[in-house]
């Protein structure tokens, strides 16, 4: 889905406010749920990322940048994720080769580009064949509100444009839980760009990291260029602003909901649109691994990555809070 209007404060707000008993409701049923204590124990490190709002936060990124540091230390790594948007009931195995995103989802498939991902709903079940495989550690995205799995280390991810929206509990707001009780069990803060100051104040007592999106070797190919900009992703408008930052002329704009199945007819329509604009087709990394190989290279991947505004203590957090690399069984 496509994160409504009325999730932010403005002219809109007012939607939200009718609908928050039922916003209430659900972030309440969600922190219940999340408090439950875990069914299993895993014999190697659980670290988890996970967020408060429905939609983007930057939470893969961060995850995909965690993973890196991770092989550098000679971790070994191994990912385990819902697959959501798959058809794969998991626990199983991504193969990058074969799997496409209706099989196991989209974030899958990029995490698979640099470590051994497992799909599931069943956390526990896709940590333990994550285990038998051979990983030291496990990164879990998303599953914040998921108790089955112990987590070694919990890292909340907030977006510092978008905050928490209205402030609301779905469907009134973007809200899975509230702020209060959210934070409580998470081990540290990461803002992906200047957190606002009602984060900042309910992470008081948490080591809080701030890292900004840049844009990856691929910039050049858009500087100056005409664009025409395209993404199915929770909040699109973030895409958007990151190729202006980059240097893109955007001619044109289209909005699609979060993990939008496209078909070749769609990339075809589009990619006519913007020849009409000698202009180029350019959209997310995330949106490139749901097209088709026939049409995969009418459009450009735009990919980014974070810079950790203290890299080496956020390093040093997550490393001893992981421990060093031990035998299991």
């Amino acid at each position: 889905m496509r994160a409504p209007e009325f999730w932010q404060s403005g002219p809109t707000a007012a939607i939200g406010h009718l609908l928050s008993p039922l916003g209430a409701l659900y972030a309440s049923m969600t922190s219940v749920r999340a408090a439950k204590p875990p069914t299993w124990t895993a014999p190697v490190p659980v670290i988890c990322l996970g967020n408060l709002v429905m939609g983007g936060a930057g939470k893969t990124l961060v995850g995909l940048n965690l993973i890196q540091h991770l092989i550098a230390m000679d971790r070994t790594p191994h990912v385990i994720i819902r697959g959501y948007g798959g058809s794969l009931d998991g626990p199983a195995q991504v193969d990058k080769q074969t799997h496409i995103h209706h099989e196991v989802g989209d974030e899958a498939l990029l995490y698979a580009n640099i470590a051994p991902t497992w799909i599931g709903a069943d956390r526990v079940a896709s940590a333990k064949k994550a285990v038998e495989a051979g990983a030291d550690v496990i990164v879990m995205d998303d599953g914040f509100q998921n108790p089955s799995l112990a987590k070694t280390i919990s890292l909340l991810v907030f977006d510092g444009n978008y905050g928490i929206g209205n402030g609301y509990g779905f469907p009134a707001g973007p809200l899975r839980e509230f702020l209060s009780t959210g934070i409580k069990r998470a081990d540290a803060v990461i803002g992906i760009g200047q957190l606002p100051q009602t984060i900042l104040s309910a992470a008081k007592d948490k080591p809080v990291f701030t890292a900004d999106t840049i844009a990856l070797g691929n910039s050049d190919d858009i500087k100056g260029k005409r664009v025409l900009a395209f993404a199915g992703i929770g909040r699109p408008q973030k895409f958007f602003d990151s190729l202006v930052v980059a240097g893109a002329d955007i001619v044109e704009t289209r909005s699609f909901p979060d993990h939008h199945n496209y078909t070749d007819a769609e990339i075809h329509n589009l990619q006519k649109e913007a020849a009409s604009k000698s202009a180029q087709l350019v959209t997310t990394a995330k949106d490139h691994v749901r097209l088709s190989p026939e049409i995969k290279n009418l459009v450009t991947a735009f990919h980014v990555d974070i810079k950790w505004q203290n890299e080496a203590t956020f390093i040093k957090f997550v490393t001893k809070a992981i421990g060093p690399r031990t035998a299991h069984a």
